[in-house]
């Protein structure tokens, strides 16, 4: 631009400027606004793309699942303690429902039973022959045949030097509450 036109651009000013001199000033903020108007439709391009790709999710494109992002709702506001209350219901199965487990294997191909090998109390290692109580756990087993079902039968016994009550542990084989032993589980893991 040239040095001799005005800094402050006000009607004023161009009435006092040659008409060479408001030539070159138009010709100047032309060139300006070609550049301004370029990044303009550059940004509303990037605007679209963005737009284009926020709505994008794992069930409109090629995405994985886990790359979608939790939307919330601009419109839902937090509830309230009351409502919280009430409408919240407890995990797990809801009251009236019918539960679904499974129904057991129909067989068992071996029995371990499992009892106390020290008591906790005093160190000793002679308990009653009887148990004060049995809990019962089958589950399946990957072995040479290729699967046996397993009956570990855990007993708690009457320690016979202090009275005290124990609990044998459950096999390293198993994990309690599960029905497949921990060799079946890690040969299914790898199959899949």
């Amino acid at each position: 631009m040239n040095q001799n036109l005005p800094q402050d651009i006000d009607r004023e000013s161009l009435n006092q400027l040659s008409k060479q001199e408001l030539v070159e000033i138009i010709i100047e903020q032309s060139k300006v606004i070609g550049e301004l108007q370029k990044i303009i439709y550059e940004l509303q391009q990037e605007v679209e793309r963005l737009k284009v790709s926020r709505d994008l999710d794992s069930k409109t494109s090629s995405k994985p699942p886990s790359g979608d992002i939790l939307k919330k709702s601009e419109n839902k506001k937090a509830p309230l303690k009351e409502e919280l209350n009430h409408s919240k219901r407890k995990p797990g199965g809801q009251p009236g429902h019918t539960g679904k487990t499974r129904k057991g294997f129909g067989r068992v191909d071996r029995y371990e039973i499992l009892r106390p090998t020290g008591c906790a109390c005093c160190g000793q290692k002679a308990f009653a022959h009887t148990a004060v109580k049995i809990e019962k756990q089958s589950v399946a087993q990957l072995v040479e045949r290729p699967i046996e079902i397993v009956e570990y039968q855990r007993h708690t016994c009457v320690c016979e030097c202090c009275g005290n009550i124990q609990t044998a542990l459950w096999s390293p084989d198993i994990i309690p509450g599960q029905d497949l032993g921990i060799r079946l589980q890690s040969f299914l893991g790898w199959v899949n």
